[in-house]
């Protein structure tokens, strides 16, 4: 079949340094407050550079477009990838996530409408402080809900009945 094993992914390495895998990083770290180390799941910088990359490409150069295609295509892009990583320790990352997104919408409606002070634009398309227009808001990828898998002792339950079975 011709498969060969890539040494630069196969290596072993030590728990504290961590690995990246399917976009995520997986490390062991000291938890906060305690002196207790616990395996910690967290977006990789390749991942978050990605959706950053992403909502660049979105919010770019297209000012002939409306605020409302690009907030539908902003959205489902934001929520995607949130939806991928609320698994994990993500509450940091959907934060810098959300203050990029907002600042590169509200610097495309600046460009888009250069004569208009931030003020006026701010009354036109800022309800409750997202950019919002035909019904259509920007995600606010805070308002995710994180949940975390955790699991203590060294079985993982299962949710069927295995004794009525047996």
């Amino acid at each position: 079949m011709g498969l060969r094993l890539s040494a630069s992914k196969t290596h072993v390495v030590h728990l504290d340094e961590g690995f990246d895998f399917l976009g995520w990083r997986i490390q062991r770290r000291r938890k906060r407050g305690t002196n207790r180390h616990y395996v910690y799941t967290y977006p990789s910088k390749k991942a978050l550079a990605s959706i950053v990359d992403k909502v660049r490409a979105l919010t770019g150069r297209s000012k002939h477009r409306h605020l409302s295609n690009l907030l539908r295509q902003l959205n489902s892009t934001l929520r995607g990838w949130c939806a991928y990583f609320r698994h994990g320790v993500s509450a940091a990352t959907f934060r810098y996530v959300e203050e990029y997104a907002w600042r590169r919408v509200a610097a495309w409606l600046r460009k888009r409408h250069p004569g208009i002070s931030w003020a006026r634009l701010r009354r036109r398309h800022l309800s409750g402080g997202r950019p919002a227009q035909s019904g259509i808001t920007m995600f606010d990828p805070n308002t995710v809900a994180i949940t975390r898998y955790r699991y203590r002792g060294r079985q993982i339950p299962t949710p069927w009945t295995t004794s009525a079975y047996a």
